[in-house]
């Protein structure tokens, strides 16, 4: 039997609906643990063996986090042919930023640095209108000009997203020369690190802030060798709580702009090994870049109509920490309106197709 036009039309709406609901995450978005499916052999109560598909925790590498870059925010190459720009002013120690360069890759980064000297105010405005996001990885010395600050702030309220790295004094001038003019506060201090430490439990301890998009794969990370603690102000929310229970990184995601603001460079090339590291500077790549603004203008062609991921959950503050409110996320609110009309639709073609089933006997 051909199907009937008012079967046919649902099917071309869902499908050109599913379509749409493509994105760059992956189903472990904003899960610190993420699940898998396997397949079991079970027997039932009639003696019978049967397969049956289970979820169980993903497995775990050697540090606790869900291993395997599919537990990852984004999936690998989903933002194929963007940029990261990076103003690295800070060198020393053998830093070439050779290891966070391939972990980006992995999400089909590609990395343009200035090394130790930004360029003209002119120069760089130039250079970022070909860069999704810009990291600035600040030195001892102040570099940057009001009219470099001018411009980053230019950029960053256009939607495209910023990380801030600094580190222990006095490793943050620049850095703290951008946080001041575009969120009011800085990063300030000298405090031991070298623990890997958790998940958050309570207001202001130590931890990953849980079930965060940023967080994603990650219920353990490595805080930095030495680090900067962020002044805590009310535009910045905490993200990660060092083990003596300073800020030492936050994030700002209000009005369409994100940015990350970190006291710990150090990570970016010491005991890059330890827990989490690799994922957590993919992670924030992936959601510096600000798909959900931008859209199909920074996801690369392959993932563009893949299967929708599973919509994640909302950052989960600890029980004792007042409750904070934040702008909807566009993807999660198109995923699940769009999961909410297939259902109805197939609902609607069914209710069609099977009485018409019985009149073709």
């Amino acid at each position: 039997m051909r199907p009937s036009s008012a079967i046919l039309l649902p099917l071309v709406v869902i499908l050109g609906f599913s379509q749409a609901l493509a994105g760059p995450y992956s189903k472990a978005a904003g899960k610190n643990a993420p699940m898998t499916e396997v397949e079991r052999r079970v027997r039932g109560d009639d003696g019978v063996v049967r397969s049956v598909i289970a979820a169980e925790p993903a497995a775990p590498d050697r540090w606790g986090n869900a291993a395997g870059n599919q537990n990852d925010l984004a999936v690998d190459g989903a933002f194929d042919g963007q940029t990261v720009a990076v103003l690295q002013l800070y060198t020393e120690a053998a830093f070439d930023f050779q290891l966070p360069k391939a972990a980006l890759r992995e999400k089909g980064f590609s990395v343009y640095r200035w090394i130790n000297t930004p360029p003209s105010p002119a120069a760089l405005e130039q250079a970022l209108e070909k860069a999704s996001q810009l990291w600035i990885i600040s030195g001892s010395m102040r570099q940057l000009t009001p009219a470099h600050v001018a411009v980053i702030k230019k950029y960053f309220e256009a939607g495209h997203g910023l990380y801030i790295w600094g580190d222990n004094e006095p490793y943050y001038a620049d850095a703290n020369a951008v946080t001041e003019a575009l969120f009011g506060t800085e990063m300030l201090g000298n405090v031991e690190g070298q623990v890997t430490i958790g998940l958050q439990t309570r207001a202001g301890g130590p931890g990953l802030l849980p079930n965060h998009l940023l967080t994603t794969g990650l219920a353990h990370i490595y805080e930095g060798h030495t680090i900067a603690t962020i002044q805590s102000n009310t535009v910045l929310r905490p993200l990660i709580y060092g083990s003596a229970g300073n800020l030492v990184t936050a994030y700002y995601d209000q009005d369409g702009r994100r940015a990350i603001v970190d006291g710990g460079f150090t990570r970016l090339y010491m005991k890059w090994d330890t827990a989490g590291t690799a994922r957590y500077v993919k992670n924030a790549a992936s959601w510096l870049i600000n798909a959900e603004r931008f859209g199909d203008a920074v996801v690369s062609d392959a993932v563009k109509h893949a299967p929708a991921a599973i919509a994640a959950p909302e950052p989960t503050q600890p029980a004792t920490r007042p409750a904070t409110v934040a702008a909807a996320d566009p993807f999660v609110a198109t995923r699940t309106i769009g999961l909410l009309f297939v259902a109805v639709m197939a609902l609607l073609i069914g209710l069609h197709y099977v009485p018409a089933l019985h009149r073709h006997e």
